[in-house]
């Protein structure tokens, strides 16, 4: 049974600390903790544990957590691996429920180990112990302040980005890092194995820290999707959350009958449940920390619009380029506002943008130009860009600028392009915290992420999940027939459940012989479509069981025994069990939509281009059901299919209504009943504006 529900509140504002594998010698990881605790000012109470006893740091050494004095509340362990569980039964005894450790020697080294974690985890929860690692580095929080780590000195500066991961070399490297790019950390947590606590688990806990302003992610997968949304959707609307998730490239792919669920792969499903969260997610390390700074130090932009300041040409032709590629737009300044710059600027600077103040630029300049183009109600941020200035110092400059970017309530980011000669600079802009970075790439990346989180919110206070009325009833009566026969539906408990939710099917009726099929045909009249029915053919197209625009009797005799034929030549076990009868549609555009059941994070609704090519292509976009319109709309603007539905040279505008429409059911009937474990809608055709669509081709399985 977890334990969950136990508070973290020990590791995060612990009374007393028990370090348990507490040693004398220098050289042993016990001494590296217990040094960290001591010189980092922690103002709880501090104990050591080694069955050898004597003293270290002028405490007593006790040989047992039993012998311990009040208060502690916290064990940190550091010894081996078999020796971790009786410890723990020890902790037990001495009513300690929050314990790390840091230990290695389990799962991650075998078979071996993974018992000894197993065992240690069922000792956590039988007795009520919230357990963080094994095979961690600790936690830190610089303004408590806590060093329950044994890595070298110094820790990181305090500051604002906390820093929640999966890797302890990760935690050692970043935190060395961060010292030297100038921002500090609040809090970090090394998890290690995960045993017991998770990265979801402490979410809630690190943002409720006063002193973090944006939660950073190392994740090498998450432990409860649905959860992990749940919390996350909790904190980013007032603390951003970004995280690099790595193992983005698996060596293969699971099969899966459907195109839906070929595409619809781990990276789909996180990249889903990370837009539904509210979670940037970073590609690279850098990014990692470069969007933290950006969105822990700057106000968030009230749209795209940006303009570039610059003492070059190049360097102002390159941020451009830069913003355009994030996403971002050139501002058009005002004409007051390049009538003002041309009171500051000499003649032969650009005063439209980018704004280049040549390279005879003062730092009275740059400061000046900064705050006219910060006046303009059309600029929603402001990129500068500088490379030494030839009759200046970068530090001039920065000083200038500084108190108007504090100033502003938008945000300003700082591209320096250089090194040794910009330094002054970036030490004036970081103790500022003013985001700075080495080339406008970088800077026009970090603003465009700042865009991505005011977006984020704003829709997410007006988000609407539409619950559109449906005959659950006739669902779950086609479902509970199936309950003990799963597989893929036929036609007529797929038209039930499409009615059932209103979602555009066509009306087809099963012939199991050529004459059937005529009498079909008459009676829904011509032209027609036949498919085969055959519960083991994925991809009808493929092997001849499509034909189209029949309209004749003698052309559906000849094209069922067609289809069987093909069928049988191509695989002598199909399982034939007919042929559908469908009318012939007039022509539109053509997309696909589809569901499937995430095994972390629930119903993903995916839609895009269609057809046989649809793997091929690619062109997808997934979303966490249900849906809100504007997850539909952005599904639907995400893929050239769905952005095609406006119209494209000879193409007429189509029914996009009706697609958002059927994406967002899709999406209620996904998240209603589980049990679907896909569902596949390819193609749905797309008819001219007002005039709707229809699903041509509709597969679902039970699970």
């Amino acid at each position: 049974m977890e334990n969950s529900s136990l508070s973290l509140a020990p590791y995060f504002s612990p009374h007393g600390i028990a370090v348990v594998g507490a040693s004398t010698d220098p050289n042993k990881l016990g001494y590296g903790l217990a040094r960290n605790l001591v010189q980092c000012n922690f103002q709880g109470v501090i104990h050591f544990v080694n069955p050898k006893g004597g003293s270290l740091f002028g405490r007593p050494i006790y040989p047992s957590v039993i012998d311990l004095p009040n208060p502690v509340d916290l064990a940190i362990i550091l010894i081996p691996a078999e020796g971790v569980a009786k410890v723990l039964k020890e902790c037990a005894e001495r009513g300690i429920h929050a314990v790390i450790v840091s230990s290695g020697g389990f799962r991650e080294t075998g078979e071996h180990g993974a018992t000894l974690e197993k065992e240690i985890l069922g000792i956590a929860r039988e007795h009520d112990i919230r357990l963080i690692g094994p095979n961690c580095i600790g936690i830190l929080d610089t303004h408590l302040p806590l060093d329950a780590t044994f890595l070298p000195p110094p820790g990181p500066p305090p500051g604002d980005v906390a820093f929640i991961s999966h890797s302890g070399a990760i935690c050692a490297a970043v935190i060395d890092w961060a010292r030297g790019q100038g921002f500090g950390l609040s809090r970090l947590v090394s998890l290690g194995n995960q045993a017991d606590v998770t990265e979801t688990d402490v979410l809630a806990s690190v943002a409720e820290d006063r002193f973090t302003r944006v939660l950073t992610l190392y994740l090498e997968g998450v432990s409860n999707g649905r959860k992990f949304v749940q919390e996350a959707r909790n904190i980013t609307l007032t603390k951003p959350i970004v995280a690099l998730k790595v193992g983005r490239y698996p060596s293969g792919q699971r099969a899966a009958a459907s195109h839906t669920g070929a595409l619809a792969g781990q990276e789909n499903a996180f990249n889903a449940a990370f837009r539904r969260a509210g979670v940037i997610r970073a590609d690279t390390s850098e990014e990692l920390f470069d969007w933290a700074r950006a969105l822990a130090w700057s106000p968030l932009p009230k749209g795209r619009a940006i303009a570039v300041l610059t003492s070059a040409g190049g360097p102002g032709v390159t941020a451009a380029d830069a913003l355009e590629m994030n996403g971002m737009s050139l501002a058009v300044l005002a004409p007051e506002t390049q009538a003002k710059l041309g009171q500051i600027l000499p003649p032969a600077a650009s005063l439209h943008n980018p704004v280049d103040m040549l390279a005879s630029a003062t730092p009275e300049q740059f400061a000046a130009c900064l705050q006219v183009l910060l006046d303009d109600s059309g600029v929603h941020g402001v990129m500068v860009v500088t490379p030494p200035p030839p009759m200046h110092t970068t530090g001039a400059v920065a000083k200038t600028m500084i108190p108007i970017i504090q100033n502003s309530s938008k945000p300003v980011t700082i591209a320096l392009m250089g090194e040794r000669l910009i330094q002054e600079a970036v030490e004036h802009f970081r103790a500022a915290r003013v985001p700075e970075y080495r080339f406008p790439e970088r800077a026009a990346s970090a603003l465009a992420v700042l865009a991505q989180q005011a977006e984020y919110v704003d829709s997410e206070k007006q988000a609407k999940y539409v619950h559109a009325r449906a005959d659950l009833d006739a669902v779950k009566q086609v479902l509970q027939l199936r309950k003990d026969n799963p597989g893929y539906l036929d036609a007529s408990e797929i038209s039930t459940i499409l009615k059932s939710y209103r979602l555009p099917g066509v009306p087809m009726r099963l012939a199991v012989n050529p004459e059937a099929a005529v009498l079909d045909a008459e009676e829904i009249s011509y032209p027609v479509v036949l498919k085969i029915a055959a519960a083991n053919i994925t991809h009808k197209s493929d092997i001849g069981g499509v034909m189209l625009n029949l309209s004749d009797a003698e052309a559906v005799r000849s094209g069922f025994t067609k289809i069987v034929d093909n069928a049988k030549s191509l695989n002598p076990k199909v399982d034939f069990q007919g042929v559908y009868v469908q009318r012939m549609l007039p022509a539109g555009q053509e997309v696909i939509l589809g569901a499937v059941q995430d095994a972390q994070f629930g119903p993903l609704v995916m839609c895009g281009s269609g057809g046989i090519e649809v793997e091929g292509l690619k062109d997808v976009a997934f979303s966490l059901a249900p849906l809100t319109l504007r997850d539909a709309e952005w599904m639907l603007e995400s893929t050239w299919a769905g952005r095609r539905l406006h119209g494209f040279r000879s193409l007429p505008p189509a029914d996009r209504k009706s697609v958002l429409d059927a994406l967002i059911l899709l999406g209620q009937l996904a998240a209603d009943f589980p049990e679907l474990a896909e569902i596949e809608i390819n193609p749905l055709r797309v008819f001219s504006d007002s005039q709707g669509s229809a699903a041509l081709d509709v597969r679902m399985r039970v699970a």
